[in-house]
């Protein structure tokens, strides 16, 4: 109950910006930049008791697997996982932002 009370959406809803994304990644798809993507499609064990479950795990067109971490700001506890993620498992970590209109609009992508 409390996830809910600080405003986040069950698990499989997107909220409004990863939604926007997923429009991104299914342009990227129709461009051929990208084969496939699936919206909290993997889980990650990060310790006993200890998961991270990133937004989206997208495979690029030359069989590169990178993973999406769509922010508008970030817990701190998205940080470590996402860090620790990208220290545990041979996958491209990515934080993706949405930049305002008056910055041009788009996405800014953080490696990790």
């Amino acid at each position: 109950m409390r996830d809910n009370a600080l405003g986040r959406l069950k698990q499989g809803v997107m909220n409004k910006t990863e939604a926007e994304y997923a429009l991104q990644l299914e342009a990227l798809k129709q461009a051929g930049e990208i084969q496939w993507y699936k919206f909290e499609g993997i889980k990650f064990r990060l310790a006993n008791s200890c998961f991270y479950n990133p937004d989206f795990a997208v495979l690029r067109s030359d069989g590169m697997m990178e993973i999406h971490e769509v922010k508008g700001f970030w817990r701190d506890d998205a940080k470590v996982k996402i860090k620790v993620a990208s220290e545990l498992y041979p996958f491209v970590f990515k934080a993706v932002f949405k930049l305002p209109n008056k910055r041009g609009g788009g996405w800014e992508y953080v490696d990790f």
